[in-house]
């Protein structure tokens, strides 16, 4: 599994990782326990370690099995049966307090992409240099940012994982997982998912900003490409791209959104340091990725692109927002589709349907912000898999909260990207990072996954809506801790920009497909907002209350912005 490889930047097994386990109130002294081996698959060829290769961006991974941790530190008394209740997954689980190489973020992944973790992980830190921890922190553990289950990244590689907690810089750790019971289910009947482990993540360094061009060093293939993707908005290799005070004109819409068929999309899920498949078995794990290969889900959604928004105000209740309806009840598995605030009926629905936006720009497109790219981030393209994957077109921004916290600052914004992108690649198994587009609290936008920022690269992050979409997520959380505004008119922003290339209205509903998740079945109609919430198309708390609060504001400036 790539989780278990965690790329040439780190090759030593957990042994060698952890050093002798802390004294704390509580804990239990014991020697460090070595990393468990990765399963082989049967008929799969040996897992082949990484090629020794000196890394250019400074970074590493370290994975650490879950152990069962006894029942006095998990605030219980000793129960008969434990090592069953062990075997099955039940009991709490984690890390005692010890010393590790130094890492910032941290999350918890398992071997079931498809199991949830259900229960409260919590993890607390010692900060590099200090004597004292930190109290104890949650982790998000239901973390739907994430690609389609039949998509073409549901590969055997991908793993569960809970959202990515920034800690800052740390060298010592603890982590206990508590099981809960799912809804309806008895208290004894709660498990935890197999194969559980702490992925403990260094960023590394910054890179240095070249003084000059020709003091900057020679991109390799997937750093050319990348950058390529950007052309004309900047030249190669560049850190920025550099805002526009003008609208684009029709021509340069038609420059800068046109993907060439099978000029820049992978044909196979051959990863860049030679293994073949991100399960690192030799086996390819799933079918490659090739341009058009989502055209059958775009085609099932007409040609529907906008209707007009009956109002901004937003909905901050972890549901579905009154403004996402669909009617998933039809027999035999057909699906028919309900008027956003389920009000259309016959007399109105025609008023209230999709417009076909066409081909053709429309002249809408907000003017281009400054966008950070990938090498102005720090991406190592080493660790993604190459090419990159498009859909049609972009009807819809998801706009989420990575649930990372807030205890970052802007100047730390490049390294909390790099984490993200590394957790979700190394961890998590992901073809690149999930969101199309990241934004810090100061406002600042980042490009996210690869293949050009005016493209309709496909993402994951929004589980069931990944197709014609894109995820913007916005650095920290915010379900009780309101976002900068600065980072709201960064989203009103990018959206106007991005969404007007595909004559988007931001005030606008759209319908699209859904490829499964836990509000609509797959196939289903669905009509949305232009900009919607994670929440809106899959039940979750994300983007949080607070953010979720502030999207009609975000509608609204877009749409100014666009000139509507």
């Amino acid at each position: 599994m790539r989780g278990f490889l965690v790329t040439s930047a780190v090759t030593a097994c957990a042994a060698t990782l952890t050093l002798p386990v802390l004294g704390a109130p509580g804990a239990v002294s014991a020697p460090a326990r070595p990393a468990a081996a990765p399963p082989k698959a049967p008929g799969a060829a040996p897992v082949r370690a990484p090629a020794a290769a000196p890394a250019k961006i400074p970074g590493a991974t370290y994975s650490l099995p879950l152990v069962p941790l006894p029942t006095a530190e998990g605030g219980g008394a000793a129960t008969p049966g434990r090592a069953q209740a062990e075997s099955a997954g039940t009991g709490i689980r984690g890390l005692r307090p010890q010393r590790v190489k130094p890492f910032s973020m941290v999350g918890i992944v398992w071997d079931d992409a498809g199991a949830e973790l259900r229960g409260r992980a919590q993890v607390r830190t010692r900060a590099v240099g200090a004597r004292t921890w930190s109290g104890w922190q949650d982790v998000q553990v239901q973390d739907h940012d994430r690609p389609d289950v039949d998509g073409s990244e549901a590969r055997s590689g991908l793993r569960g994982a809970t959202a990515p907690l920034w800690v800052g810089a740390s060298d010592a750790i603890e982590v206990r997982v508590r099981p809960g019971a799912a809804a309806g289910r008895p208290a004894g009947s709660a498990t935890l998912p197999r194969g559980l482990r702490a992925e403990l993540v260094d960023p590394g360094s910054a890179p240095a900003r070249p003084r000059s061009r020709a003091a900057a060093p020679a991109p390799d293939d997937e750093e050319r490409a990348t950058s390529a993707a950007n052309a004309p908005l900047a030249p190669l290799g560049a850190h920025e791209i550099p805002a526009a005070t003008h609208r684009p004109t029709a021509e340069e819409v038609a420059t800068l959104t046109a993907v060439a068929p099978g000029a820049s999309v992978s044909a196979s899920a051959t990863t860049r340091d030679g293994r073949d498949g991100r399960d690192g078995t030799g086996g390819t794990g799933g079918t490659g990725d090739r341009f058009g290969a989502e055209e059958d889900a775009s085609a099932a959604e007409g040609q529907g692109s906008e209707g007009t928004d009956p109002g901004d105000a937003s909905d901050a209740s972890t549901g579905a927002s009154a403004g996402t309806s669909a009617d998933t009840s039809g027999e035999s598995g057909e699906t028919s589709e309900a008027g956003v605030n389920g009000e259309n009926g016959p007399a109105d629905a025609a008023a209230d349907d999709d417009t076909d936006t066409g081909t053709v720009y429309a002249g809408h497109a907000g003017p281009r912000p400054r966008i950070v790219t990938r090498a102005g981030w720090g991406a190592d393209e080493s660790m993604r898999e190459r090419g990159f994957v498009y859909t049609k077109k972009v009807k819809a921004a998801f706009v989420h909260h990575t649930a990372s916290g807030n205890g970052y600052t802007c100047a730390q914004s490049p390294s909390v990207i790099r984490g993200i992108y590394r957790y979700h690649v190394v961890s998590s198994g992901w073809r690149d990072i999930g969101y199309n587009f990241l934004i810090d609290k100061c406002g600042t936008v980042y490009e996210g996954r690869a293949g050009g920022v005016a493209k309709p690269v496909k993402g994951a992050h929004t589980l069931g809506f990944n197709t014609n979409s894109m995820g913007i997520a916005v650095l920290g959380t915010y379900g009780t801790t309101s976002p900068a505004k600065a980072a709201v008119n960064a989203v009103a922003a990018l959206t106007a920009w991005k969404l007007g290339l595909y004559n988007a209205n931001p005030r606008g509903t759209t319908t699209l497909v859904s490829a499964g998740g836990n509000l609509f079945k797959k196939g289903a109609k669905v009509k949305l907002k232009v900009i919607s919430g994670h929440r809106d198309g899959y039940s979750t708390e994300c983007p949080g209350d607070r953010l979720y609060a502030k999207l009609g504001t975000a509608r609204s400036t877009a749409a100014r912005l666009q000139g509507r």
